[in-house]
């Protein structure tokens, strides 16, 4: 029997950098995809073109290891708990947002998601694993809410039934995306082979994408196709999935749950050199919110002895 080796402080605040600056880089990657998958649609992709993209470039990497991990054993993580990461951070939570941006603003999503995530990370963590609700924490996780808040106004003022079932489509995937963290974390599972698993059961979504989408090979130019699989299924899955999982447990899901709201900031920013979209006043206020809120969430007072 193999007996874990406790670490020592030093180690432990090292391997919490890491998971810092890791999300903050997944943070980066995932905030730009908002600017490059637009990218892909001026040049002739759709977004059944870019889930294809990503989730067959992500699941034949990785299937390797799916196999070599088990696959009557779902590469050791059993398929009821395999088939539930799957849908939580997979293509079935990737489809619905895509549904969702189908029906309603890419401003709703940008709020609605990511602050589900932190509410869901929050109270998770204090359901699940005891964690304190601190008085910074609350008025910081407020702020990033209302800077959301102020940039989901800034997006639209219009309101209708099909943009209602858009939003619930959005509240949905911060539900299940936000309790990723959570399953990561609970069940302990390896960062590596839940990516994995993630990846090669969402290629059961290509199917499907060939019978019912697929326009040919030809719909874009080949360094398109090539750029957009890397960005889609190297970068956000693997590369950016792994470091969510494996930075769960050692952050925790209410730390993780702070992260998500940097998204909209991000691709809002990004926006400006690339697409050359100026903010509006309101999505600058909004903007300085969530990195207030951010930074006071995560405020932390030496406790008196």
């Amino acid at each position: 029997m193999h007996q874990t080796v406790p670490l020592s402080d030093a180690k432990i605040r090292l391997r919490r950098r890491l998971a810092f600056g890791g999300m903050m880089l997944a943070m980066l990657i995932f905030g730009a995809n908002f600017v490059v998958s637009r990218h892909a649609v001026l040049n002739g992709l759709s977004s059944h073109d870019i889930l294809a993209l990503r989730f067959a470039t992500a699941g034949l990497l990785l299937l390797p290891t799916f196999v070599s991990a088990g696959i009557t054993s779902c590469a050791g993580i059993g398929w009821p708990r395999g088939l539930a990461l799957a849908v939580m951070s997979g293509f079935p939570m990737s489809y619905l947002m895509m549904t969702g941006l189908t029906l309603a603003p890419a401003a709703h999503g940008a709020v609605i998601g990511p602050g589900t995530v932190t509410v869901i990370g929050i109270v998770g963590s204090v359901v699940l694993f005891g964690s304190r609700l601190t008085r910074p924490l609350v008025i910081g996780v407020l702020a990033v809410l209302i800077g959301l808040a102020c940039l989901g106004i800034a997006g639209t003022r219009q309101t209708s039934d099909t943009i209602l079932l858009g939003d619930l489509c959005f509240l949905g995937v911060g539900l299940i995306w936000g309790g990723y963290p959570l399953v990561v974390q609970l069940w302990r599972l390896d960062a590596l082979k839940a990516t994995a698993v993630v990846s090669v059961l969402s290629m059961l979504y290509l199917p499907f994408y060939f019978l019912l989408f697929f326009r040919g090979f030809d719909v874009a130019p080949w360094w398109v196709l090539a750029a957009h699989a890397i960005n889609q299924g190297v970068l956000n899955v693997i590369v950016g999935l792994w470091i969510w999982s494996w930075s769960a447990p050692i952050l925790g899901s209410a730390v993780i749950g702070r992260f998500p709201p940097m998204i909209p900031v991000i691709g809002t920013l990004l926006a400006i050199p690339v697409l050359g979209e100026i903010p509006s006043g309101l999505q600058i206020g909004g903007i300085a919110m969530i990195i207030a809120g951010l930074f006071v969430a995560s405020w932390r007072r030496t406790a008196a002895r």
